[in-house]
């Protein structure tokens, strides 16, 4: 077994979260500037291997695209070519941002820490990625 990485992409940013090689425990990794993220996935793949990608696909409530979609299905695209014996999986991303904020509140987060959207990303990919290992039980 190996590590499976989440994806909660964005324009701006791309929050990245990560397994333990068994597959049990998952954690924010990074949050990466979106031009710098296959850089940064080349560069994590060579050090500590990935078994699989799982992607936040965000849907509507009515499961139709949001303005979004097409820029996660490009994207997508250039995962499929720069990785091609990885194999990506799509997962609804949706009210991920929201439960992320929640847990950050919850968590006793301070103030300061909330506001930097690039820990909503990464803890939303870390929710992305539970939601997928709950689901393949």
């Amino acid at each position: 077994m190996g590590r499976l990485l989440a994806i909660d992409y964005g324009s701006k940013r791309v929050g990245l979260a990560v397994t333990d090689p068994l597959q049990m425990i998952c954690s924010p990794l990074d949050t990466v500037h979106s031009k710098d993220v296959i850089e940064f996935l080349k560069s994590y793949e060579e050090t500590e291997g990935i078994e699989a990608f799982v992607v936040g696909m965000p849907k509507n409530l009515d499961n139709s695209d949001t303005n979004a979609t097409q820029l996660v299905k490009h994207f997508v695209g250039l995962l499929k070519k720069r990785f091609p014996n990885i194999p990506i999986h799509l997962h609804d991303e949706r009210f991920t941002s929201k439960m992320a904020f929640d847990a950050m509140l919850k968590g006793g987060m301070k103030k300061k820490d909330r506001r930097n959207k690039g820990n909503i990303d990464k803890i939303s990919a870390a929710i992305i990625l539970q939601s997928f290992l709950e689901s393949k039980q």
